[in-house]
């Protein structure tokens, strides 16, 4: 630290007077590209160089480069994870050490004594994040440094400024979060699709869409609908799938040993499998309504994605493509998963609803007790015993076809 108040006679000479350098200043380049699509990562990285290049010291180069291109917010353990074939076809004008990631595992065995970036939010954009990364680094001796901020003054003026600024990122991370929230919901509600095309749809350009405007990267995405596949075959198939779950009460597997024994009348590309049978049976938009936030991507595990709770989902207001069943059924199929998800709890007297709602009845309880529970079954009332087996389900399924 200099002080304006030195000793009263010169003494330089004393070998004690400054402090030796424990080693040689070993300085790093970070730095960070949001994507590949919205950012040129030739220019941008480049310049974030030649910025933190500047508080390099008289004679310094940097010993190792670590980039991403990648977005500011995610976290640590997701950064750079990209392959090297896809950050070598990009042809930066940059050699690349690693990313985030093997900075944080390998600055220490480099001998790296300072960490140069232009500023915070190129570390990353939220603010836990960036701190999580200096405090890793001052534990192992290396500083952080950040090319915007003043140079001289006092520590605290100079943490002010660094702190400010990681708030500044961080907001600007919730207003981007925010406006790009609002513009998919907007995108949803007006009938186009987001991601692959559900099994029995695919996608075309809605030709009156407003015409996309051209951005610095070109002209950006066109708008698609769903249409039925040109296969009319997938449409009965997705139709018959969702019909054996929610009338047979068939489990996935099940499901997928009648679609694979008849793959002429149920064609797919590969095989099918209980994943593809639960995820098209969960698929709402195959109620003609285009549907939004289903599941959160950034779960901070990779292809782990989690589903949101229905109230969470954004619907267009109306149906939007041609539907394989209607909103009921989709309905009723969610509910008779769930059933066989708790263990057939409640899946005998499903079974039943789904019956008497084929034939028109309603259902409804009238009493209970430990033993039985009364039911008013149209016109009818009928003792259940509690638990209610299948038998005894299937019993009063083939009764109700019967007679009433």
């Amino acid at each position: 630290m200099f002080t304006p108040f030195g000793p009263p006679i010169d003494l330089s000479d004393l070998p004690t007077f400054e402090r030796a350098a424990v080693r040689s200043r070993r300085s790093a380049f970070a730095g960070r590209v949001s994507t590949k699509d919205n950012q040129d990562p030739t220019l941008s990285i480049p310049r974030q160089v030649a910025h933190a290049a500047a508080r390099l010291e008289r004679g310094e180069e940097f010993v190792a480069f670590f980039w991403d291109v990648e977005s500011g917010m995610l976290p640590p353990e997701l950064r750079g994870l990209g392959t090297q074939e896809m950050y070598d076809a990009l042809r930066v004008p940059v050699q690349r050490d690693g990313g985030l990631q093997d900075l944080l595992a390998r600055a220490e065995s480099l001998g790296i004594t300072h960490v140069l970036a232009e500023s915070s939010d190129r570390v990353a954009r939220a603010m836990l994040t960036s701190l999580t990364v200096e405090h890793d680094l001052e534990a192992k001796g290396i500083e952080v440094v950040y090319a915007d901020e003043p140079v001289g003054g006092t520590e605290s003026g100079r943490l002010r400024t660094r702190r400010y600024s990681q708030v500044d990122a961080e907001i600007y991370r919730a207003v981007l979060m925010e406006k790009s929230m609002g513009g998919q919901v907007q995108h949803a509600i007006q009938g186009w699709n987001h991601g692959y095309p559900p099994y029995p749809y695919t996608t075309m350009v809605d030709e009156s869409a407003p015409a996309p405007d051209r951005g610095r990267f070109g002209v950006a995405r066109v708008k698609r609908k769903l249409v039925p596949h040109p296969d009319a075959r997938r449409f009965d198939a997705a139709g018959e799938l969702c019909r054996l779950r929610r009338e047979e009460h068939l489990k996935g597997a099940d499901i997928v040993a009648i679609l694979e024994a008849d793959p002429d009348r149920y064609p797919i590309e590969g095989r099918w499998t209980w994943g593809r049978v639960e995820g098209l049976l969960e698929n709402p938009k195959l109620t003609g309504y285009q549907v939004y936030n289903r599941k959160a991507k950034r779960t901070g595990r990779p292809g782990l994605p989690v589903l949101n709770p229905v109230s969470e989902w954004v619907w267009s207001p109306r149906p939007v493509h041609e539907p394989v069943i209607s909103i009921e059924e989709w309905k009723a199929a969610q509910e008779v998963t769930a059933a066989l998800r708790a263990g057939y709890e409640d899946g005998p007297l499903l079974r039943i609803r789904a019956a008497a709602r084929r034939l028109e009845l309603p259902v409804t309880l009238v009493s209970s007790s430990a033993t039985h529970k009364v039911y008013r079954i149209g016109e009818r009332r009928v003792a259940l015993p509690t638990p209610l087996s299948h038998a005894v389900a299937q019993q009063v399924i083939d009764d109700m076809e019967r007679t009433w």
